[in-house]
């Protein structure tokens, strides 16, 4: 199976730890979405995408680099991934949009994960940040779970 993984990882460095266990799991290639050419993930069997959440919605960059995927996609298989420093509403998943754009673009979406992650957004910035041990050794099992059933 070919995979690769695109992150956006720009505050702390927490989704690209994910990212990393995600991709030693299914010896994927962690890239930023500006080393990847949108139109060659047609070349994979799975592809990852995942940023940090900022105000509810993933970072613009990847946006954008979804947004910029050709229509009719590979017909291959995605997964998203994020850190936040607030769990997922059920109200208003941040994942949703990007799981959407994805199916319209032609990807099989199999699943989604998050996990926690030291934020320092205002107004947690205020008092140091939170989450500050984030992600910590059973988030990264659990990135590490995750990419074995996507295997």
């Amino acid at each position: 199976m070919k995979a690769v993984i695109v992150c956006a990882s720009v505050s702390h460095g927490n989704t690209r730890r994910i990212a990393e266990v995600m991709g030693t799991v299914l010896s994927a290639p962690v890239v930023e979405p500006e080393e990847v050419d949108p139109a060659e993930l047609a070349g994979y069997d799975l592809v990852g995408l995942g940023s940090g959440i900022f105000s509810q919605r993933f970072h613009p960059r990847l946006r954008r680099f979804a947004e910029a995927l050709p229509e009719g996609g590979s017909g291959g298989r995605a997964f998203v991934f994020a850190t936040s420093g607030l769990p997922e509403p059920g109200f208003r998943p941040f994942s949703r949009p990007l799981v959407r754009l994805l199916e319209r673009k032609g990807f099989a979406v199999e699943d989604t994960f998050s996990c926690r992650g030291y934020d320092t957004w205002l107004p947690f910035k205020l008092v140091g940040g939170i989450n500050r041990t984030r992600p910590d050794g059973g988030d990264l099992a659990a990135a590490h779970a995750f990419a074995e059933a996507l295997r």
